[in-house]
């Protein structure tokens, strides 16, 4: 029984380091736009991911840009430096992806079903869907 328990901890432990791998900083690139991504796990177990810098962070007048497109009016004075773009994404260990979660995309100030997976060469791949039309993006690790 003790050796079962064992066991189960061990490949419980093995999961989450699995799942704990998506955490860290991301280099994307989208429509012409440069930023990095911080991807970090929520006290409930799923996981968020934030943009923390942006490459041409200000407008033409020197004010730094803002998520004037997105549908919440509450969140339009949000810096371009702190939209949440993916929200509640929890690891789906069968299939060694991050699944269940909606992705907003402030270029277009929309929000779509969204999964996250790693690719052979080590890049996440982020993609999200609407109605079945789905668009992947790469974003690389930094840290």
């Amino acid at each position: 029984m003790t050796a079962m328990l064992g066991i189960s901890v061990f490949v419980s432990a093995a999961a989450q380091e699995d799942a704990d791998r998506i955490i860290g900083t991301y280099l994307a690139t989208y429509e012409g736009e440069e930023s990095k991504v911080s991807i970090f796990k929520e006290d409930d177990g799923t996981y968020t991911a934030r943009v923390i810098w942006v490459l041409n962070k200000y407008d033409e007048n020197g004010n730094v840009k803002t998520d004037e497109k997105n549908p919440d009016k509450s969140k339009r004075n949000t810096p371009c430096d702190e939209i949440v773009l993916i929200e509640r994404m929890s690891y789906n260990q069968k299939k060694n992806s991050w699944t269940d979660a909606k992705i907003y995309d402030p270029v277009r100030g929309i929000k779509a079903n969204a999964g996250c997976s790693f690719a052979p060469d080590g890049r996440l791949k982020v993609r999200g869907s609407v109605m079945g039309i789905g668009v992947s993006v790469y974003w690389e690790k930094l840290e």
